[in-house]
C-alpha cells in the first residue's frame, strides 16, 4: 500500500524511485481523471498535487481528502506560483501550498513536515477512540439511545434504514455508521436518489457499457461498485422510481448487479444504508414503493429524533456551529446571549438541525465584529421571527463608553414594530391598531427603523 499520492502529468521514473528513497515512504503516481486515484486518496498519509492541474480537480481532491475516516493532508506543489486559491474555494482539509521549483531533498523535507505537522495536530486534538461522535452533537436520552444503536450496528453487515424529519441528520447518522464499521478504510459513496434524473437513475447506479445509449462513448463505473468494500447512502430513497426498485432489490439479495447494455454480471461487497424522510409504509399503500423492497431495506431501523423533542441539545449545537463559522471565517469566538439562546431552545424548529445551522450562521454574519449574538440577530421565518421569552427583558447593547439615547430607543422602537407585525401576521392597518397610532405613522416609523441594527 502506497504511503503518499503524487498528482501529476509529468513525472520521469528515477525522480519517483529517488523521492521513495529519500523520504522512506512508498509512492504511487496518477495523472488520470479521478477514478484512476479515487480508491488511493483515503488510505495514504499524504496527497501530492503537482501543478499543472485544473481548480476543479484541486477542489475534489482536497474533498476526498476530507472524506476518510481520517482526513489526510494535501500539498499543492506550485512550480510557477500561478494557483490562485480562491478559486478551488474553502480548503476541505488542512493543505499546504507551495511556490517554486524544488530540489528532490527540499521536495522530501516538505513532505516529511507536512506528515509531522498534521498527526502532532490529531494528537493535540486529542481525537477520541470513537472519532464517529464528532458528527453527533448531543448529550439528550434520544442521543444516548442512538450512540448505543450505532455501536450494536456498525460492526456487522445488515442493511439499515434511517427514518425522520428532513434536517434530522440522517446523513451524519450513516457517516457514523461508516466510520464505526470495519469498512471505515474504504469509501462511503452518498446518492441522493431524488436528484438524479429518472431516465438516469439506473446507469447512475449501477453504471453503464460504452454504446449502451445515445452518448455512453465509455463505459462508467456505477455508483454500487464505487462503494465496493466500503458502504453506499441512498438517501431519499422512496423517490427512486418503481422501474428500478425490482433492480435494486436484486443488488440486495445477490450481492450483484449488472451495468445496462452489459452482458455480464458483477459481484459487489457493498454495505447498504439507506435514508428516508417520507412515510415508506403509507407510499408501499399509495403503490408508489415495492414492499419486498421496504422488507429487505427494513432490516435495521433507526429513526431520529426531531429537534424539539431533544431540546437540550440545542446549546451544544449552537455552540458547535458558532464556532465552526467562526473558524472557517477566522473570526474572533463568539456566544449567544441567554435571552437568545432561550429563544432558539423554545422555538419547534420545523427544518431541524439543518434549519438551525442555517440560523446560526445567518446570526454570526448579522453580528459583524461584535462577539455576542443578541436576540435580534437570529432571522427565522415570519411566523417565527424572535419574540423574547417569557421572564426575559428584551437585550439592548450596552457598553461602558456609553450610549446614544436615540439609537437605543430606536433599536426599543423596532422590536415593538417587528412584535406587533408578526402578532398580526403582517397586516400593517391591524398593528397601527394594536400600538394606537395611525397607519402612516406606522408605515414612517417601519421604514425609520431600517436604519436601526439590532
Amino acid at each position: 500500500m502506497p504511503n503518499i499520492l503524487w498528482l501529476t502529468r509529468d513525472l520521469q521514473a528515477e525522480d519517483i524511485q529517488a523521492l521513495e528513497r529519500k523520504t522512506g515512504l512508498k509512492i504511487a503516481v496518477s495523472g488520470g481523471p479521478p477514478e484512476a486515484w479515487r480508491s488511493l486518496a483515503q488510505r495514504v498519509k499524504l496527497i501530492l498535487i503537482e501543478l499543472p492541474n485544473s481548480a476543479s480537480t484541486i477542489q475534489e481532491t482536497l474533498m476526498e481528502a476530507h472524506n476518510g475516516p481520517i482526513p489526510t493532508p494535501v500539498v499543492i506543489y506550485d512550480k510557477e506560483g500561478t494557483l490562485d486559491e480562491s478559486l478551488i474555494g474553502p480548503p476541505m482539509t488542512a493543505f499546504r501550498h507551495v511556490t517554486g521549483r524544488l530540489t528532490l531533498d527540499q521536495l522530501s523535507l516538505v513532505i516529511g513536515s507536512a506528515i509531522e505537522q498534521f498527526a502532532q495536530l490529531l494528537w493535540d486534538s486529542g481525537e477520541p477512540a470513537e472519532s464517529w461522535r464528532n458528527l453527533l452533537i448531543g448529550e439528550s436520552q434520544p442521543m444516548k439511545s442512538l450512540h448505543a444503536m450505532i455501536r450494536l450496528v456498525s460492526p456487522r453487515q445488515s442493511t439499515v434504514l434511517i427514518t425522520g424529519e428532513t434536517g434530522t441528520g440522517k446523513e451524519m447518522v450513516a457517516r457514523a455508521i461508516h466510520l464505526a464499521s470495519k469498512r471505515s478504510a474504504s469509501r462511503m459513496v452518498a446518492v441522493n436518489c431524488a436528484a438524479i434524473p429518472e431516465n438516469l437513475v439506473e446507469a447512475e447506479l449501477f453504471g453503464h457499457a460504452k454504446g449502451a445509449f445515445t452518448g455512453a462513448i465509455n463505459d462508467r463505473v456505477g455508483r454500487f461498485e464505487q462503494a465496493h468494500r466500503g458502504t453506499i447512502f441512498l438517501d431519499e430513497i422512496g423517490e427512486l422510481p418503481l422501474p428500478v426498485q425490482p433492480k435494486l432489490l436484486r443488488v440486495l439479495q445477490e450481492r450483484e448487479l449488472s451495468k445496462v447494455g452489459g452482458s455480464g454480471t458483477i459481484q459487489i461487497d457493498t454495505r447498504v444504508i439507506a435514508a428516508s424522510n417520507i412515510d415508506l409504509q403509507q407510499a408501499v399503500a399509495d403503490r408508489r414503493f415495492r414492499e419486498d423492497l421496504l422488507y429487505r431495506l427494513n432490516v435495521v431501523p433507526i429513526h431520529l429524533s426531531p429537534l424539539r423533542e431533544r431540546a437540550s441539545d440545542i446549546p451544544l449545537l449552537a455552540d458547535h456551529f458558532i464556532e465552526k463559522v467562526c473558524r472557517r471565517e477566522a473570526l474572533r469566538p463568539k456566544t449567544l446571549t441567554p435571552g437568545a439562546l432561550q429563544y432558539l431552545i423554545e422555538y419547534e424548529w420545523p427544518g431541524n438541525v439543518r434549519q438551525l445551522e442555517h440560523a446560526i450562521e445567518m446570526a454570526v454574519t448579522l453580528t459583524g465584529d461584535r462577539q455576542q449574538i443578541y436576540l435580534g440577530d437570529i432571522q427565522l421565518p415570519s411566523r417565527a421571527q424572535p419574540m423574547p421569552p417569557a421572564g426575559i427583558e428584551p437585550e439592548i447593547p450596552m457598553n461602558g463608553a456609553g450610549m446614544n439615547f436615540e439609537e437605543v430607543m430606536g433599536r426599543v422602537e423596532k422590536l415593538l414594530l417587528q412584535a406587533a407585525l408578526r402578532k398580526c401576521d403582517g397586516n400593517k392597518a391591524k398593528a397601527a391598531s394594536l400600538l394606537g397610532i395611525p397607519r402612516t405613522t406606522l408605515l414612517y416609523k417601519v421604514k425609520a427603523a431600517e436604519t436601526f441594527a439590532l
